[in-house]
């Protein structure tokens, strides 16, 4: 009834102007449902992904290594170098390896540094190793007629084109895997350690004490006061002359045999 009386006190020259004011209400009513429609919708009109899966990628946190396809093994029974990328060989590089009293370090390592023309007698690339008992790495040579053989101080000589070419594709963190020889560990002899010593025989001496409870330190490859005692208590338990020195009969005791 309120409506019918409002129209007929209407003017008939009035009328087309409630429409007017009736359509721009409609209209703008329709624009905000517009709008609120629009803030959910993806710019193609599929709904927007949650906020958990936007595509911006959160940083890596401090300390993490990134994933590095490549992985480098030394073979030291055939001091032959290979190159994997996704698990998949793509080069092998002939190289030479430490001598019998310097042999080279066994064991899983990293590239940690990476130089040109880092010194005298090194060739034309470095790549350093993070072996925390001594300077070791991959490197080129100004003697390449001692590439395949056992002819270095521990580090891993390979002729400088092919040094060039592996520096090339692998990046820092790179792991090396250094395996094989005919004793392992202890290179090409029994040496007798001693306080101090710092070599891959120290490493074996560790692994193999650390395996009887005996050590708990870290397996570094440093004879220090922690595997001192170690050697000590172990020595004792067995009744075996007290003494620091890992002699061949503390490597038997240990069960560290040649060609094991």
């Amino acid at each position: 009834m309120e409506v019918r009386r409002l129209f007929k006190k209407v003017r008939p020259g009035k009328i087309p102007a409630v429409f007017y004011l009736l359509a721009i209400f409609l209209l703008y009513c329709g624009l905000d449902l517009s709008a609120s429609r629009t803030d959910i919708l993806s710019p193609v009109g599929k709904p927007a992904p949650p906020a958990a899966e936007s595509a911006v990628a959160e940083p890596a946190a401090q300390g993490e290594k990134s994933e590095d396809p490549y992985d480098i093994w030394i073979d030291l029974t055939q001091s032959t170098l290979y190159l994997f990328e996704n698990n998949r060989l793509i080069k092998k590089y002939p190289v030479a390896q430490g001598k019998s009293g310097t042999p080279s370090p066994v064991g899983t390592w990293y590239i940690t540094s990476k130089a040109r023309h880092w010194g005298t007698g090194f060739g034309t690339r470095w790549m350093g190793l993070n072996v925390p008992w001594g300077i070791y790495g991959i490197h080129g040579t100004n003697k390449p007629g001692s590439v395949g053989y056992r002819a270095s101080h521990g580090c891993f000589r390979m002729r400088n084109r092919d040094v060039e070419e592996l520096y090339g594709i692998v990046p820092f963190q790179t792991r090396v895997v250094v395996y094989g020889g005919p004793y392992g560990n202890m290179g090409s002899s029994f040496v007798r350690l001693e306080p101090g010593d710092r070599m891959s025989q120290v490493v074996e001496v560790q692994l193999r004490l650390q395996k009887l409870g005996y050590y708990k330190g870290s397996i570094d490859g440093i004879y220090g006061e922690g595997l001192k005692a170690a050697l000590l208590k172990f020595k004792k338990d067995r009744n075996m002359p007290l003494s620091h020195y890992v002699d061949t009969e503390t490597y038997q005791a240990l069960g560290i045999l040649a060609f094991e």
